[in-house]
């Protein structure tokens, strides 16, 4: 018998298996265990956590990875409001610096894993996937504090890249605000973007170039950005249908979706230099639209 879209879908929307997520949770156990071995970490105020698509539970058959922040408090950076500076807050200079911690952790990693098996990255490090575990993205972080006027702060995460600049991400507002929104949708929301993530690679795996442009934070950024209402539909292919549909009215032009944020609300979707665009988002969805089959 024909294999159905509905059916696909169905299968699409249900987490990876019990022997995938133990593969999982033994890479963070692994890193969990290689920081607490090490003499210049283990004094350290650190948290060693997953972040992504595996912690999310929108991860796919098809993702390979997790990924592990080891996040520092000793440590942290700041966002002041206009006009403010540290002395306002009563802040004093950093005595331990990004650079020397990732150096610690990249030392961490290569003696408990061994040299061969730890690559660095410009953002972070790659520990190689055995029988044991799955591969995993090992990013150093610092806290991230963003002030209010009053002295109250929003807490988040950053990272340096080797190459320069910075990144910030909130992978705790994105967390509970995907738990929110999944609760709100009767389950269906973190399926949905299992579906969309599942549906981009069997496109990208047919050589489909609009596929290959957009990444799965990005996906799950687009579904979250969909009305509660798209995902009450009797069947899969129905909220995959009015999904689709929504994005692809909003993300035509910038006007219709240039306030949208990530999931964590905190950062605009399509401003700041994303390493993505509106663009590529918009033809992504109008080809899914298309492969899938689906009429006007």
């Amino acid at each position: 018998m024909n294999q159905t879209w509905e059916d696909k879908f169905k299968r699409w929307a249900a987490p990876p298996g019990k022997t995938e997520e133990e593969r999982c949770a033994n890479a963070e156990k692994a890193i969990k265990n290689a920081i607490k071995a090490s003499d210049k970490l283990n004094h350290r105020n650190i948290r060693v956590f997953t972040q992504g698509s595996y912690r999310n539970n929108t991860n796919v058959r098809a993702d390979s990875d997790v990924d592990v922040g080891i996040l520092c408090f000793d440590t942290f950076f700041h966002d002041f409001p206009e006009g403010y500076n540290r002395e306002n807050f009563g802040i004093n200079p950093a005595t331990y610096h990004y650079e020397q911690f990732k150096n610690e952790v990249g030392e961490a990693l290569t003696s408990y894993f061994g040299p061969g098996a730890v690559s660095r990255g410009n953002k972070a490090f790659d520990v190689h996937e055995t029988s044991y575990h799955v591969e995993a993205d090992v990013v150093p972080f610092f806290e991230h504090r963003r002030y209010s006027t009053n002295g109250q702060y929003l807490s988040g995460v950053e990272l340096r890249p080797d190459n320069g600049g910075q990144v910030i991400n909130w992978p705790e507002q994105h967390y509970e605000n995907e738990v929110a929104k999944n609760k709100a949708t009767s389950r269906a929301f973190k399926s949905l973007v299992r579906i969309i993530k599942s549906l981009c690679n069997e496109m990208s795996e047919q050589n489909i170039q609009e596929a290959k442009n957009v990444c799965g934070f990005l996906i799950e950024c687009l579904v979250w950005n969909v009305p509660n209402d798209g995902f009450s539909h009797s069947d899969w292919t129905g909220d995959v249908r009015a999904c689709l549909a929504h994005l692809f009215n909003n993300t035509k032009e910038e006007k219709t979706c240039i306030d949208w944020g990530e999931v964590s609300e905190l950062k605009f979707l399509f401003r700041g230099g994303q390493k993505w665009t509106r663009q590529q988002a918009f033809l992504f969805i109008d080809k899914a639209w298309d492969y899938i089959g689906f009429t006007d």
